[in-house]
């Protein structure tokens, strides 16, 4: 008589697998989703266990905490190779930009600074260093164009408010937004920030490209100069 091998009679790094076919991915708990992706184990340890081994290592001990862990400290923890890590890395990234997909249309219209920073915020709120983006407009505040300006400070970045024109006339621009990260994930502009945005604002004004915002990025939470009143 053939026997029906249940789901706790599979061998441990199998159940996961199972488990899902039967009752989803969304039933698998951080730990089996993990396992699912590095699929084999080492040194005599299962992938499942490998995998409650990784989280516990992740800053946070959390699956957020592949945010926030680099290639070589991912290939530091016993059983997670080159191989391993590059998958987890690339998990991590297909998040981002899956996250950021639900927002960002052919047609994106950057009118309100909430639908800016959560189409910029999967991408922007991990980064370790500061990095600079500037959003070129047409007349209908539709992006016809992004671009990285700078990764590092934000001060000695955009000390001169050169750059962005030169960028913004290059692509026509008819208005800009910048956005920039704060990396401690508080996202309340600094003195510097203030004065820096007023430069480039004046500078717009001058040769008649404006400055319509100006976001800061934190950790889940952003700051918005136009709706602080700063352009008002």
């Amino acid at each position: 008589m053939n026997h029906t091998i249940t789901m706790r009679e599979l061998p441990v790094s199998e159940q996961p697998y199972e488990k899902c076919t039967k009752y989803g991915p969304q039933s698998l708990s951080d730990g089996e989703l993990l396992s699912v992706i590095i699929r084999t184990g080492s040194c005599g340890e299962c992938s499942l266990d490998l995998s409650r081994r990784l989280l516990l290592n992740l800053p946070g001990q959390t699956l957020s905490g592949l945010y926030h862990i680099s290639f070589e400290q991912l290939c530091d923890i016993k059983g997670i190779g080159k191989v391993k890590a590059i998958q987890l890395l690339c998990l991590t990234e297909i998040a981002k930009r899956l996250m950021r997909t639900q927002t960002l249309t052919e047609e994106f219209i950057c009118n309100e600074p909430s639908e800016i920073a959560a189409c910029y915020m999967p991408l922007m709120r991990f980064l370790e260093t500061e990095q600079v983006r500037l959003l070129v407009l047409n007349g209908r505040n539709v992006l016809t164009k992004e671009m990285i300006l700078s990764s590092g400070s934000f001060n000695s970045a955009m000390a001169l408010p050169r750059e962005i024109f030169y960028y913004a006339l290059k692509h026509k621009a008819v208005s800009i937004i910048l956005l920039h990260n704060h990396p401690s994930g508080n996202a309340a502009p600094s003195r510097e920030d203030m004065l820096l945005t007023k430069r480039i604002a004046e500078t717009g004004k001058l040769i008649g490209i404006p400055l319509l915002d100006h976001i800061i990025i934190g950790n889940n939470r952003y700051v918005s100069f136009k709706e602080s009143g700063y352009f008002s």
